[in-house]
């Protein structure tokens, strides 16, 4: 399991979203720290408005972040680095969409967007590195059929990039430790025998 991939990928995630924005082609409207002044409205102040988001605390971003992302798509549970894909995918593109597209590539296509324990075992049966590709594959296939992609094409795309390289690195397994040998003697210490010596 991988719940300390959470800090990461909130990490690099914030990284991604910057802080507050109100461009007139972004759907969403006032966001900042990545949160919309929707989900501002229902996970923090249901009169949010868009001075609230501009002020909004990144403790508040994070609990949201937690709850309605990290949470409902069962980070804690996905192997490393495809936590991080599915996360960022659902932020940007929404849980529901990450969610149907995971299901699908595990070979669940009932259509549906729950990510339940059938995906959770699928998920772990399947080359971790393979599906992250696979994630990336497709959302960076699904923005560039937006309408939207002339303006933040280029953004997206570099951002697609990145959580792909980044989410492939968390996949890598931990590097074995090497075998240690005794600890250099400290100045004026005489340095430890070798750890087959006799006395």
């Amino acid at each position: 399991m991988s719940a300390s991939s959470y800090d990461e990928a909130l990490s690099r995630l914030l990284a991604h979203e910057g802080g507050y924005s109100n461009h007139p082609s972004d759907p969403g409207g006032p966001t900042n720290y990545g949160i919309t002044l929707a989900d501002a409205r229902a996970y923090w102040k249901r009169d949010a408005t868009a001075a609230d988001v501009r002020a909004m605390p990144l403790a508040v971003a994070r609990q949201i972040y937690r709850t309605k992302y990290w949470a409902a798509l069962r980070g804690n549970d996905l192997p490393a680095g495809v936590d991080y894909a599915v996360f960022d995918y659902g932020v940007n593109s929404g849980i529901g969409r990450a969610g149907r597209v995971l299901r699908r590539l595990v070979g669940l296509t009932d259509g549906s967007s729950a990510i339940d324990d059938d995906v959770i075992a699928a998920v772990w049966r399947r080359p971790p590195k393979r599906l992250i590709e696979a994630i990336c594959d497709e959302r960076l296939a699904f923005l560039q059929g937006l309408k939207t992609w002339p303006v933040f094409g280029n953004g997206w795309g570099r951002r697609v990039r990145e959580v792909r390289a980044a989410a492939l690195a968390m996949a890598e397994p931990p590097a074995p430790m090497k075998e240690r040998g005794p600890a250099p003697a400290k100045a004026g210490e005489p340095a430890a025998p070798p750890a087959d010596a006799t006395r």
